[in-house]
């Protein structure tokens, strides 16, 4: 339908960057829990005397739910709005963070942190990302994508330091609180300044032509459109590519280096709050590196990017093991400075293809795609606890990830831009 919209007056911050700001403090408010796992691991094995590996599966529960909430929540915001479907996940994450301090269980642990809060955190993933840039942005979208998918990543991070010396002095259990308060903090922002579209405020998207017309919103059950969208998407091959990439992208990052990077360090006598603090740097490179690629996925081959993020991401990680040691030492810093850039680089150029190739339904393919990611992160969660707990080290699991990212090198390369059978 063809909807009478006005565009910004001249002088005036477009609409776009304030949606884009609320956006981006929703996602870093949420992105607290997401932190956890890492400084959680040696408090929780400490006090219950669980095994990694018990540890290790409600962080992969969490993870794969992270992703296959996503193409759903893609859809439901189609159907009922983005500030009604985020409020809601804040509040799922506020309550599944809050409960764990009255656990005693692991099964506890498997149902609050791994169910509810993968969730909250999956109805607002990086799909939520995706729709906002599509909705609003039509001028700068590949660096927008960039700066809002670097709140999720770095938010995870940059709360490590705090999160870690909540756990080692007042305890988990404060760390959970905090987490859960944050969350709760967000929820008024999102209610009262997020909107759904531009045209309910009487404008059009950033970069847009006024006058345009905008599909009518989506009426049927989202869970049918959702899957509706993953038939016809898996019948091309470049949705395989993407998700069999970023399957491996979440496995060498979330999975892998966000859960077991602290209790890895740790084995070779590095204390945690250090480890932490390693991460954390990483959260801060994150935001160069992920806004660079939003840059450059405007004026550079996607695939390109991809095969080359991947590529380097690989080489790193099969050097990695060598690098471990009591203190942080200068080839470790690099290290540290070198995957923040790379951490979450993959997702502007993901986001850009997924909505190249796939047109109005790119945010739910990609969301599809996010899955695969948290799929990928959920087995090297896994893997690599019982990695540890079996052989003692972690040095498998980095080389066996390095080796994923070189074959992800690949099938990015291959992908073609126009559908394929």
């Amino acid at each position: 339908m063809t909807l009478s919209t006005t565009p910004a007056r001249a002088g005036r911050l477009h609409r776009a960057w304030f949606v884009a700001a609320v956006a981006f403090v929703a996602i870093l408010g949420s992105a607290g829990f997401r932190a956890t796992p890492g400084v959680l691991i040696n408090p929780l094995q400490e006090e219950f005397g669980w095994s990694t590996g018990t540890i290790s599966l409600a962080v992969s529960v969490n993870l794969v739910l992270y992703g296959l909430t996503a193409p759903f929540a893609a859809a439901l915001m189609d159907r009922f709005g983005m500030r009604r479907v985020v409020a809601c996940a804040l509040l799922l994450v506020a309550v599944g963070s809050g409960l764990t301090v009255f656990m005693t269980v692991s099964w506890q642990l498997l149902l609050l942190w791994g169910v509810l809060v993968g969730l909250g955190t999956g109805s607002m993933a990086l799909v939520f990302v995706a729709t906002v840039t599509d909705r609003w942005f039509v001028r700068h979208r590949g660096l927008v994508t960039g700066v809002l998918t670097a709140a999720g990543a770095t938010g995870q991070l940059v709360f490590l330091p705090v999160l870690a010396w909540l756990a080692t002095g007042p305890g988990w259990r404060a760390a959970s609180l905090t987490v859960a308060g944050a969350a709760l903090a967000v929820v008024p922002f999102v209610w009262w300044l997020l909107r759904d579209h531009p045209e309910d405020v009487g404008l059009t998207a950033l970069g847009a032509e006024p006058g345009v017309t905008r599909r009518a919103p989506a009426t049927g059950n989202a869970a049918a459109r959702a899957l509706g969208v993953l038939r016809s998407a898996a019948r091309t091959r470049p949705f395989w590519y993407l998700a069999g990439g970023f399957a491996i992208c979440g496995a060498s990052t979330n999975g892998l280096v966000g859960t077991h990077f602290i209790p890895a360090a740790h084995d070779h006598g590095m204390p945690q709050g250090t480890a932490a603090g390693l991460l954390a740097v990483i959260g801060v490179f994150d935001i160069a590196g992920t806004v660079a690629s939003g840059w450059l996925s405007d004026r550079v081959d996607p695939k390109v990017l991809l095969g080359v993020y991947y590529g380097l991401r690989g080489l790193s990680l099969m050097v990695l093991p060598s690098l471990f040691a009591a203190t942080a030492e200068p080839s470790m810093l690099i290290f540290i400075v070198f995957y923040g850039l790379d951490w979450v680089a993959t997702v502007p150029p993901t986001v850009a293809l997924c909505r190249r190739i796939y047109g109005a339904d790119g945010a739910v393919v990609f969301g599809w795609v996010f899955g695969s990611h948290q799929v990928g992160a959920a087995i090297a969660a896994v893997g690599a606890g019982l990695t540890r707990d079996h052989l003692g080290a972690y040095d498998l699991a980095w080389y066996a990830s390095g080796l994923l990212c070189l074959a992800a090198t690949a099938m990015s390369l291959a992908i073609r831009h126009a559908r394929s059978r």
